[in-house]
């Protein structure tokens, strides 16, 4: 209980941290913060009445607490280039983000975990001589570049797949539900999420071809061998079982890691989450609604190192009772 309270009191103070270094940090930046929202036409007046409505012209420490104590009640403010409440805005492309996440680390991990144990089967053969650069050049080769290769490929060339988006132009839906469901919705999804889970799936790949290699070597091992199982047996049914929980816990982790990194993805694709949200926030000085995106990609982090931590406490109790706490 003691150990939870801490984590919880650590994530506060990662949120904290970040509210705080976002609003000085963007806040200090040169140039007039409501470019986006001043019209050509507005008069000085009309200018400086803006910079009261949205407290510009408090000192820079009365905008700090003002801001903090919006945060506590959930305010995230109001961005300046769409004009709506951040929160709304960003619950609009939150659900883009997660998908396309989801998506990508299912595929990714369908396909790292068994090829890892595959590859530790094989170790010392041509299979792995192959198969570890294979992975490495994936995991090693930046996510615009496989992006871009497979739009050039799949969407430009054979016309496959949409080149992005995350609809057809003047397709409408009943419901949130019915849209993702959708064919429309799910062959927008191919590649950028294709993309991302060639990107992903070398962390799971290596991980539990890393664990299975030290699996291996138990004494659990060589009795299954005494009693004659097959390899085949030994590897799927005993070794790969017992090398699982790291790869388990690393997906809640990889979860919060990949939603603060689909920036570059979404960007490629025009696909409308988070990421690219966040990018044209910056690029208009639409600071309310950047702060609210770092800060939400924030907590989604913490939360998910949050429960890769309790995952892990809960999975192999061996932590637990070595634990002080």
């Amino acid at each position: 209980m003691v150990r939870v309270v801490n984590r919880l009191l650590h994530m506060l103070f990662v949120l904290w941290a970040v509210a705080t270094i976002m609003f000085f940090m963007f806040r200090l930046m040169t140039g007039n913060p409501l470019a986006a929202y001043i019209d050509t036409n507005f008069t000085l007046e009309q200018q400086e009445a803006l910079l009261v409505q949205f407290g510009l012209d408090k000192p820079l420490w009365q905008q700090y607490f003002i801001y903090i104590g919006n945060l506590l009640q959930g305010e995230l403010g109001q961005s300046f280039f769409y004009r709506k409440p951040v929160g709304e805005v960003l619950m609009n492309a939150f659900p883009n983000t997660i998908v396309l996440t989801m998506g990508a680390l299912v595929v990714a991990y369908l396909f790292g975990i068994p090829v890892g144990a595959y590859l530790a089967w094989k170790r010392g053969t041509w299979i792995e001589g192959v198969g570890i650069p294979t992975v490495l050049a994936t995991r090693a080769a930046p996510e615009f570049w496989l992006g871009m290769i497979l739009l050039a490929v799949f969407a430009f060339n054979l016309g496959w797949f949409p080149s992005g988006g995350a609809n057809t132009a003047g397709a409408e839906f009943n419901s949130e539900f019915a849209r993702f469901t959708s064919v429309d919705f799910l062959w927008h999804l191919v590649l950028p999420a294709l993309s991302l889970a060639l990107y992903l799936q070398g962390l799971p790949l290596l991980l539990m071809r890393s664990n299975m290699l030290e699996v291996m070597q138990e004494e659990f091992v060589t009795m299954a061998r005494m009693k004659g199982l097959s390899e085949w047996a030994i590897i799927m049914r005993h070794a790969a079982r017992n090398a699982l929980l790291p790869v388990v816990t690393t997906f809640a982790l990889s979860i919060g890691l990949s939603v603060g990194g689909n920036v570059v993805v979404e960007t490629v694709f025009s696909w409308p989450g988070l990421g690219r949200l966040l990018v044209g926030a910056v690029a208009s000085s639409d600071f309310p609604l950047a702060q609210g995106a770092f800060l939400l990609i924030t907590l989604v982090l913490v939360s998910m190192n949050f429960i890769a931590d309790l995952l892990y406490h809960v999975l192999d109790p061996r932590v637990s009772h070595g634990s002080n706490n």
